[in-house]
């Protein structure tokens, strides 16, 4: 099992449109994914901490199966997902992929 972790920064020189994201591009993912081993997709919205940021605006995270089922999902369907993303924002996500330990 591994999640794959999209982070985007928080960054208030970039727009992020949080409706469109939630309401368009999540279920595009689900939809395109979830029979490609997609298991899981949860969305976290950073929310200040001690210091006063978040350092993340939203992390979004994918549940496969394994890293060869996220790796042919992203073969078939990343262009169309990733090619989504200026559609809600101008900033540059950054993705980690990471094995499940528990």
């Amino acid at each position: 099992m591994i999640t794959v972790s999209v982070f985007y920064p928080n960054d208030p020189a970039t727009k992020f449109d949080e409706a469109y994201y939630m309401q368009k591009h999540i279920p595009l993912v689900k939809e395109r994914w979830s029979g490609m081993g997609l298991k899981d997709a949860k969305v976290l919205k950073g929310m200040p901490g001690p210091d006063g940021a978040a350092p993340n605006r939203i992390i979004a995270l994918l549940t496969f199966d394994s890293a060869e089922a996220f790796q042919k999902a992203a073969q078939a369907h990343g262009p169309e997902l990733f090619g989504d993303v200026p559609n809600f924002t101008d900033g540059k996500p950054t993705v980690q992929i990471s094995e499940v330990l528990g």
